[in-house]
């Protein structure tokens, strides 16, 4: 399968669709469209959230530009570029392609993990339903694709080189909350089999079926222009060889524009394949409009 032309092309596609309205921003407060998490949906960095990418209202088309780099203390970094379009505050498509240095674990060696995702708002609205305790709910799914399964997952005892994730995730933005500040709650619960996000394959010799994991975040706005929080990511453990931690983020974004956010955190992803206690950093930009 000639995955990587495939996905470059969506990309392309994608992002020639974006051009046009990079002038033409939506009309839907700043930060409502997330950041972008690493599988390429709008969220926070490690899991998605409800929202829809971009700015766009139910009358617009929106969307988000989006690279992320980061690195742990093992010396095993992540590349991730990827495009989002947000359609009638309704329905988002994304795809993402990430490159995961396996470091002197193997040392030269890298692994690229492709993602194609759909996300349906499917009840209720973040920020306008301030008079409802309803969250804004979704529906999504995310085919990932491991360019490079026969190398190092595979080995591992991983079975699949892809699979689909299905998950249901939930957002309230909660309107002066703490001591006058907005307040951004967001949960999900999530169907995968995926081994390290999909960089080490889907299921595996420990495990082979689908497990619902859940995931959580919050985070608060200090201004206009900065937002704080944290998430906690919960995973599968399907192979022997390695056990798999679940994962959390302390995040900080800065909107210097509208249009544009720059967002660094410290990441714990617990270990990874033959390393323990890999703690580092990302620092991820984004284009919205």
């Amino acid at each position: 399968m000639q995955s990587t032309p495939i996905l470059c092309r969506v990309l392309s596609a994608l992002g020639l669709a974006i051009l046009p309205f990079l002038t033409h921003a939506g009309d839907r407060l700043l930060a409502t469209g997330g950041v972008t998490q690493i599988e390429g949906a709008a969220g926070g960095g490690l899991m998605p959230w409800a929202v829809i990418s971009g700015y766009g209202t139910d009358k617009q088309i929106g969307g988000s530009l989006f690279y992320t780099h980061a690195e742990t203390k093992g010396d095993f970094k992540l590349d991730t570029r990827g495009v989002a379009i947000g359609l009638f505050n309704r329905v988002e498509v994304s795809a993402s392609q990430a490159r995961f240095g396996l470091g002197d674990t193997v040392p030269g060696a890298h692994i690229r993990l492709n993602t194609l995702g759909v996300k349906v708002r499917v009840l209720g609205d973040a920020v306008y339903d301030q008079d409802s305790w309803l969250p804004q709910i979704s529906l999504g799914t995310q085919y990932k694709y491991n360019e490079d399964f026969n190398a190092v997952p595979k080995a591992l005892g991983a079975k699949d080189r892809s699979g689909v994730d299905y998950y249901v995730a939930a957002s309230k933005l909660l309107l002066g909350a703490l001591n006058g500040y907005n307040v951004l709650l967001n949960a999900n619960l999530q169907a995968t089999k995926a081994n390290q996000f999909g960089l080490l394959g889907f299921g595996g010799d420990k495990r082979d079926s689908y497990r619902i994991y859940p995931a959580a975040s919050a985070a608060v706005m200090l201004s206009d222009n900065w937002l704080v929080g944290t998430e906690l990511r919960y995973k599968p453990d399907n192979l022997s060889v390695y056990e798999e931690n679940n994962a959390h983020d302390i995040f900080m974004t800065w909107f210097p524009h509208r249009n544009v956010s720059l967002t660094g955190a410290y990441i714990d992803l617990g270990r990874i394949a033959n390393k323990d206690n890999q703690t580092g950093w990302y620092l991820s930009g984004q284009i919205n409009y």
